[in-house]
């Protein structure tokens, strides 16, 4: 029976894996980053979990796929995040010069995320490549967006670890920048997609959907005719196209006229619409954005998206706890995803900006761990799909797991029922 399993095992890989119901594998990761917490009672109850086995969850989604490894917004970066058990998967949506839509975090990424420079439509690039000159201190530079070029060109490049080195003198070297704490091991191919490919290789792997509608880096209306309101229409569209259920779509968007529009336009799918919300100031403890919050209650958004740092903050003790702007959020009843952990490299000096408003208890690679037991706490989530039927310290492991990929968001057990709580790693 052993012989027997290792073979379906085997053909499943072979056969790439499509099926929804294939092997979740973590890799070593989340058993690294338990060695190199401090000792605590969190730590030594990781330490015991046994799992066995584990399960696809909508408890994680992967932004850009399974980024920190594999060339982001790829197939294969998005393979890569459902066989670790991404229950739902984000396309960041950006268009063409032909008003395509595609997946790229940035319409003008291309010189990061692909290999265009090394191709001949560098030439088409709003900005060429520039050699960093030491003499007088200017940095290397370039700037190829997707507006820049027509799909079909679009499809014919390969993806790449968003990376560039500003100092460099040769395109080679501005290419060929991967930070030491991320890899090149997954670069040697990189299938790009575009929106509708993504949608459609979601379904096969049976997983949710998140799409992010990029702000545009060309003056809208493009080309003096495709406006804002087409541009958000256009990204629903594909998903009812595609014969996809609303509540498989978690659309997102940090135009707040965007979450606007999906709500007065599309209501089945603006009602978990996202505002991702990044204009937050801790002064006066949050005073003016909490001031903000009726108002977005009234409008009928449900899912506020505020960078990790604010909805924590540091006790007297040094202990990570809610702040007063994630205990506002949660007093109006509003869904909550945080972001973003593992988008920092090491945390070994802090974790960045962010961390900021817990860089004082961040040290070590582990503490991913234990900023992620004190958001789950802040939104007072105590068990996923994934978790449910596991004892504590299990649960413990299985939640914070999923860690490989860049980004996850946490819903609540009962994601389907509204207020939704939660968390973005």
């Amino acid at each position: 029976m052993k012989a027997k399993g290792v073979l379906l095992a085997l053909t499943l890989f072979a056969a790439g894996a499509m099926a929804q119901e294939f092997v979740i594998q973590l890799g070593p990761r989340p058993y690294y980053l338990v060695d190199d917490m401090d000792a605590g009672l969190l730590k030594t109850s990781l330490q015991q979990c046994k799992v066995r086995e584990f399960k696809k969850s909508d408890f994680s989604i992967g932004h850009r796929g399974a980024s920190m490894q594999f060339p982001e917004h790829t197939k294969e970066s998005y393979l890569a995040a459902a066989r670790m058990g991404a229950g739902i998967i984000e396309c960041d949506v950006t268009f063409t010069k032909d008003k395509e839509l595609v997946c790229r975090h940035s319409q003008c990424d291309l010189h990061t995320t692909t290999n265009i420079l090394a191709t001949p439509l560098a030439a088409k690039c709003s900005e060429p490549f520039t050699p960093a000159d030491p003499t007088t201190g200017k940095k290397a530079s370039a700037k190829c967006c997707t507006s820049d070029i027509t799909l079909a060109e679009f499809q014919t490049l390969q993806g790449k670890m968003d990376a560039a080195n500003e100092d460099a003198t040769t395109l080679d070297a501005y290419m060929n920048a991967t930070a030491n704490w991320r890899t090149d091991r997954y670069a040697s191919t990189g299938t790009l997609m575009t929106h509708a490919q993504s949608i459609a290789l979601f379904k096969e792997l049976g997983v949710k959907m998140t799409p992010e509608l990029k702000s545009a880096s060309v003056k809208m209306p493009y080309e003096g005719s495709y406006t804002q309101a087409q541009y958000a229409q256009q990204m629903i569209d594909e998903y009812v196209k595609a014969g996809v259920k609303p509540s498989d779509v978690f659309a997102q968007s940090f135009d707040y006229n965007d979450v606007l529009y999906w709500l007065k336009h599309t209501p089945e799918f603006g009602k978990q619409a996202v505002f991702l919300d990044e204009t937050l100031d801790p002064k006066d403890d949050y005073a003016k954005d909490i001031a903000e919050l009726d108002g977005f209650k009234k409008d009928g958004v449900k899912i506020i998206a505020p960078p990790l740092w604010a909805l924590v903050t540091l006790d007297k003790n040094g202990a990570i706890v809610p702040s007063v702007y994630a205990k506002a959020l949660k007093a109006r009843g509003f869904g909550i995803i945080a972001w973003s952990l593992e988008r920092s490299g090491l945390l070994k000096d802090g974790g960045g900006w962010y961390y900021q408003t817990i860089k004082d208890a961040t040290n070590n690679d582990g503490d991913t761990f234990t900023i992620s037991a004190g958001l789950l706490s802040v939104m007072a989530i105590l068990a996923t799909s994934m978790a449910a039927s596991l004892p504590p310290h299990a649960k413990a492991m299985a939640t914070s797991a999923w860690l490989i990929a860049s980004v996850s968001f946490t819903p609540s057990p009962t994601m389907t029922t509204l207020p939704y709580s939660f968390l973005r790693l």
